[in-house]
């Protein structure tokens, strides 16, 4: 493996490294360093700070003046599944709303019905196309969930594809099992929640958490806190999708069952946000789904930050509610419609997003993985501020450059 030293970087982000997620006006906090540079030997950071002389490498790479920072983490994807919904942007443009969507045999349950049919190499293939292009916007360390299968066969193969993904690329995967992420057609609820209860230990060997969807019309606050105490008695961390719709208490159920983090939050409770503080619990926001969906209120992120809790962004791609593999746009969103700082989005991204999935990422400290993206950006505020491109120039992953951006061909 080449000793590595990049130099000339104009500002070099530096989220602050932690036993605990950033909370509150932690969150503001970001240590940049002008002209540095980065050493790297055999695959992880031996230095960072300012440029200086000593070092020597095989390789030189010359920054010119861009931005440099960990490579991003995207704690909340639905990367593998069949098929796809654009069918349903006519629904959506007519007012239909998502809960009567999925009540019409679509939504998560069309999806299903694709996840079902496709063999484990047509998902391995899909899906494959989505993490080269996470990987190519930045991010090397990837959550992955299943539930698109909704029994055990077709549950347990998201989760093989979702190893198989992990071990083909140079990524950083955590696998979920969302085995309870919707009702089969004709099943009773409290059936089919049984049935996923009793897969927990057989996905465990699979799945590093389980996580359950509590909202409105799928499971309530009784059934999940079930499903949670299972997982957590067999010693699995649970997560939640939680309050996404309407106020249930899913925030508190995660708060109250130790959860590693509760995603999405828009409708979450005054009380669950005061409970969140004191917590280990990451709030996992995912402004792309409230964007896509067209709904005008968004997760109270400035509420939850000044209230002193911990924050992180997530993509939260899926084929249904929020079809993006660039975190960098949710960066955006997260500035527009959040009004988070550059700073908090940065770190809602790197050290944050780490501890939602209980990653050792996120950072650029002496002894971590060299998982390093270099922008092409004046600074670090202009990768939110300009929406909608892809400003990742170099993307290196345990200390080998795995993507470059290509040149333009000149016209002939």
């Amino acid at each position: 493996m080449n000793d590595i030293i990049i130099k000339n970087i104009s500002a070099l982000i530096l989220p602050k490294k932690s036993e605990q997620p950033l909370k509150g006006s932690e969150m503001d906090e970001l240590e940049i360093i002008e002209d540095a540079m980065i050493v790297i030997k055999d695959g992880h950071v031996v230095y960072r700070g300012e440029e200086t002389k000593g070092y020597e490498a095989t390789e030189e790479i010359d920054a010119d003046g861009m931005v440099v920072s960990p490579a991003l983490v995207d704690p909340h994807t639905h990367v593998v599944h069949g098929g796809s919904r654009e069918h349903e942007m006519a629904l959506k443009r007519q007012g239909v709303d998502y809960l009567t969507i999925l009540e019409q045999g679509g939504g998560i349950l069309n999806t299903v019905e694709q996840t079902r049919k496709a063999t484990h190499q047509q998902l391995l293939d899909k899906a494959s196309k989505n993490i080269i292009r996470m990987i190519q916007h930045g991010v090397l360390t990837i959550e992955s969930k299943s539930g698109y299968g909704l029994d055990r066969e077709n549950e347990l193969k998201q989760l093989e594809v979702s190893r198989e993904i992990s071990q083909k690329f140079p990524i950083t995967m955590r696998h979920t099992f969302l085995g309870p992420h919707a009702i089969p057609k004709g099943m009773d609820k409290d059936v089919f929640l049984d049935e996923m209860i009793e897969l927990l230990d057989e996905a465990q060997a699979y799945a590093d958490f389980a996580d359950i969807f509590c909202e409105t019309g799928v499971f309530t606050i009784e059934q999940s806190r079930k499903y949670m105490k299972a997982a957590n008695a067999l010693g699995m961390r649970v997560k939640i999708h939680a309050d996404e719709i309407d106020p249930l208490g899913g925030l508190e159920l995660a708060i109250e069952q130790n959860a590693i983090s509760a995603d999405h939050l828009v409708a979450a409770s005054t009380n669950g946000k005061n409970l969140l503080p004191d917590s280990d619990t990451v709030a996992v926001l995912l402004p792309g789904t409230t964007f896509y969906l067209g709904k005008d209120q968004f997760a109270d992120a400035r509420g939850m930050i000044e209230n002193g809790g911990a924050v992180s962004l997530a993509t939260d791609y899926n084929p249904g509610s929020c079809v993006t593999d660039n975190l960098q746009m949710i960066m955006a969103i997260a500035s527009l419609k959040l009004k988070m700082t550059p700073n908090e989005i940065w770190n809602a991204v790197t050290v944050n997003a780490a501890h939602a999935i209980d990653v050792d990422k996120g950072t650029l400290e002496a002894g971590d993985q060299a998982d390093i993206v270099l922008w092409d950006a004046p600074n670090h505020e202009y990768i939110p501020y300009h929406y909608g491109v892809n400003h990742a120039h170099t993307v290196i992953a345990k200390g080998q450059v795995v993507y470059r951006r290509p040149g333009l061909e000149p016209l002939r």
